[in-house]
């Protein structure tokens, strides 16, 4: 029983998209009748199917509004406590990784807000929610941790300022790049390519035109995505030789004891 169930379970790594077909399928789908109804059942059940993604635009939300409800000098005192920056990170490392991916600065995310609400919703309805979350989680405390290491040698070396130290870092950036470096795993063949080399080249632009940290930091979560994925690809590659193999072996067995039950 324990070996049916391994040979029929695919991984989600291994679940690839064909664009143009996927694309006549979503045409035909919308000229059908009643499509608003359907329109409205269909982004029910999207979101239903990303719980994740989600939870962490309503915490936002929350965020944004606690925000709103004190002074300027309260909110800037918030966001300070809850930035990676080097001071924060040398003190409370853990507690700031977490909850600076739930602030954010300025207005309302309504960018990230929607983010969440499709591209990630997207991801974690084909990785599954824990899969979607240590992606996530893994570029945003990697690409941090690379990014404050830097920080850390340019101050010691004088090569920044040392304002540069405790200045307020918060957002999701981080891990959404590295996730959406990881979407290129669910496209086929050229698609994936192009959408893993759209990604580098804009993110190296980014870092080249702006040349601060944060966007070296978002370089580095799209690589940490990129070889998330390859490593995740490749593994699960490997275990469905191996449960392939092991129901090529096992089935004459099986056959073989049936045969023998019938007599």
């Amino acid at each position: 029983m324990a070996t049916s169930v391994l040979h029929h379970y695919h991984s989600p790594w291994l679940r690839t998209v064909d664009i143009a077909a996927a694309t006549r399928t979503l045409r035909d789908w919308w000229r059908g009748p009643e499509r608003i109804y359907r329109a409205g059942r269909a982004a029910h059940n999207y979101l239903a199917g990303a719980p994740a993604s989600c939870a962490y635009a309503f915490t936002l939300f929350v965020t944004w509004w606690t925000l709103r409800g004190i002074s300027d000098f309260a909110g800037h005192r918030l966001i300070l406590s809850a930035s990676t920056n080097l001071h924060n990170m040398r003190r409370d490392p853990v507690q700031v990784l977490v909850a600076s991916a739930f602030w954010t600065e300025g207005g309302f995310p309504w960018t990230i807000v929607l983010g969440f609400l499709t591209v990630m919703a997207f991801a974690e309805r084909w990785l599954g929610t824990v899969r979607w979350v240590l992606v996530f989680a893994t570029g945003h405390v990697g690409a941090t941790l690379i990014t404050v290491t830097g920080i850390a040698y340019a101050v010691h070396h004088r090569l920044i300022p040392l304002k540069v130290a405790v200045v307020s870092d918060v957002g999701a950036s981080y891990g959404f790049s590295a996730v959406l470096a990881a979407l290129a795993f669910h496209l086929r063949g050229t698609a994936r390519l192009v959408w893993a080399g759209a990604l580098v080249a804009w993110y190296v632009l980014a870092a080249w035109h702006g040349r601060t940290f944060t966007d070296y930091g978002h370089l580095t979560a799209v690589l940490i995505g990129l070889l998330v994925g390859a490593i995740a690809l490749t593994l699960s590659r490997r275990l469905e030789r191996r449960a392939r193999r092991r129901w090529d072996s096992a089935a004459p067995i099986e056959q073989e004891e049936s045969g023998l039950g019938t007599n």
